[in-house]
């Protein structure tokens, strides 16, 4: 994994000041700005240059049945999007992160979102624009972004959630390392339909049964 952080480079391990203090202990002070490459794709930040892109990827329907996004995702949605990711890393809650191939066009989207546990626990989301998937890209951004979180961000468990009858989320899981826990199903609501949602847990580098 390479990890590319405010201009700054570093390799399978973290960056502590010369102070001691490690800023990835507080989930206040999540890196500003991350690049990561590794397993085949580059995850960078999302900018205003692509909210088009945005609204190709994320105004479909698959994304809108299974994601919890807005439908339709027009460019209003997807500004207002962007704002609160940033809001978001500003107030140390998640970092989101577009999928490339080469650091270039967007195939979609990573998410580590922390709890108000700090770093003893987060969750991993992902998403795929259509003419993207069936590639492999979603399995290789979760393992970059699992490996990110546990390395660098300094957290002990990495969970997903994914709702039964998500086939595909279920196969990206499995090759990123993952594998169903006994937790019971989580009853919500989404988009006014009752969702049991499934937890996962990190347990390796390679797929799981």
């Amino acid at each position: 994994m390479e990890v590319v952080e405010d201009g700054r480079e570093e390799r399978d391990g973290r960056t502590v000041p010369e102070d001691g203090q490690d800023p990835y202990r507080s989930r206040t002070r999540l890196p500003e700005r991350v690049r990561l490459s590794g397993h085949g794709v580059v995850l960078r930040e999302w900018d205003d240059d692509d909210l088009d892109a945005m609204v190709r990827l994320f105004d479909d329907p698959e994304v809108a049945y299974w994601t919890p996004l807005v439908s339709p995702f027009g460019p209003q949605a997807a500004r207002t999007y962007l704002e609160r990711s940033r809001q978001r890393r500003a107030a140390g809650e998640r970092v989101q992160l577009a999928i490339t191939v080469d650091g270039g066009e967007p195939a979609g989207e990573v998410l580590l979102m922390l709890s108000g546990l700090g770093l003893d626990v987060a969750e991993i989301g992902y998403s795929l624009g259509a003419a993207w998937r069936g590639r492999g890209l979603a399995s290789a951004a979760v393992r970059l972004m699992t490996e990110f979180a546990r390395e660098t961000v300094g957290v002990a468990r990495l969970l997903l959630e994914i709702e039964d009858g998500n086939t595909a989320s279920v196969a990206v899981a499995r090759a990123a390392g993952y594998r169903l826990t006994d937790a019971p199903p989580v009853p919500t609501e989404e988009k006014g339909r009752p969702v049991a949602l499934r937890t996962w847990e990190y347990e390796g580098s390679g797929p799981r049964p």
